[in-house]
């Protein structure tokens, strides 16, 4: 990369995913075609279609969902790839953790579609729909949040499960829990308090019997070390071996993401410029909030990579 600044590529997670997502980018470059091909055969299903036609309501069953970002977002890096963009770190959000493995070297692609799509069926599976909830709060404190969690709980599960920044914190737990929580929140000074459309509580500890279930998967799947320094959703600090990527995979199922920290990490080991790959614009938008005086872009179709390789990041 030139500049005297670093670059960072971060993959967004579960709720970037949107019906048409990686179209353009396979009819547009033979690189992101082999990548929904390869994907498809892997799974025994067309990821593509999903990606490309939806519906809706299939895209965002958890299972679906996973595999699906999951595969836009790499295909998109194999043709930053292969115009010559080389990051020196890389992080994803959640389910971007394991896009973000990918592409440093440490997973194969069908191995990373086939494990996100066993993880989502377990974290959906091990909370009945309707049974868990999770909630964004707007406007407080990680600390502020916590003790609002404390006090809510009651004898149930409710624990920030995203660190967002921008005093920005999800939460997550017993659906009734959250809503105590959420009240509180507005109580003590909450912006907002906004209840999130999702089928799951991820990154709390009513994920625990998922955790133990993706254990078993990911020990039986080989991890390469790691050719690009990725920094972990629960230390918030850089790995390079297969073996760590391993148990960060399965202490981040039930630990909060550390997004703040992440980009903070980043920002202090000398990035100056974020590359979002994937699906919409999430992330690009927290790290405006976290850091300032740093460059954003974003490649989320094959018009982000035409910006982007004619930006001379290469």
């Amino acid at each position: 990369m030139s500049g005297e600044g670093k670059v960072a590529l971060l993959f967004p997670g579960q709720g970037s995913q949107e019906t048409g997502m990686g179209k353009d980018a396979f009819e547009s470059y033979d690189d992101a075609r082999r990548v929904f091909e390869t994907a498809d055969r892997a799974l025994g299903f067309s990821i593509k279609k999903l990606c490309f036609d939806g519906p809706d309501e299939a895209l965002e069953l958890t299972e679906n969902t996973q595999p699906a970002i999951l595969t836009t977002s790499i295909a998109l890096w194999k043709v930053l790839r292969g115009a010559g963009i080389k990051p020196d770190y890389v992080a994803g959000h959640s389910l971007g953790e394991y896009s973000a493995l990918v592409a440093a070297g440490g997973l194969t692609l069908p191995d990373a579609v086939t494990l996100v799509r066993k993880r989502g069926r377990y974290m959906q599976d091990v909370v009945p729909v309707g049974v868990g909830a999770m909630a964004a709060i707007l406007g407080l404190s990680v600390d502020d949040v916590e003790a609002i969690c404390g006090d809510a709980a009651e004898g149930q599960v409710v624990e920030p499960a995203n660190l967002n920044g921008g005093r920005q914190v999800v939460i997550a737990g017993h659906r009734e829990a959250v809503d105590r929580a959420c009240a509180l929140a507005k109580e003590r000074g909450a912006r907002r308090a906004l209840p999130l459309a999702v089928s799951a509580p991820f990154h709390c500890t009513l994920m625990k019997p998922a955790a133990v279930e993706l254990a078993k998967d990911l020990e039986s799947t080989a991890f390469s070390d790691l050719e690009v320094p990725l920094f972990t959703n629960v230390d918030a600090e850089p790995i390079t071996s297969g073996a760590a990527a391993r148990d960060a995979l399965v202490r981040q199922v039930v630990s909060p993401v550390r997004f703040e920290a992440i980009i903070e990490a980043m920002a202090s080991a000398g990035v100056d410029r974020f590359v979002e790959v994937g699906p919409r614009k999430v992330l690009s938008g927290l790290v405006r909030k976290i850091v300032k005086n740093v460059e954003t872009l974003t490649v989320s179709s094959s018009e982000g990579v035409k910006r982007l390789t004619e930006a001379s990041v290469v």
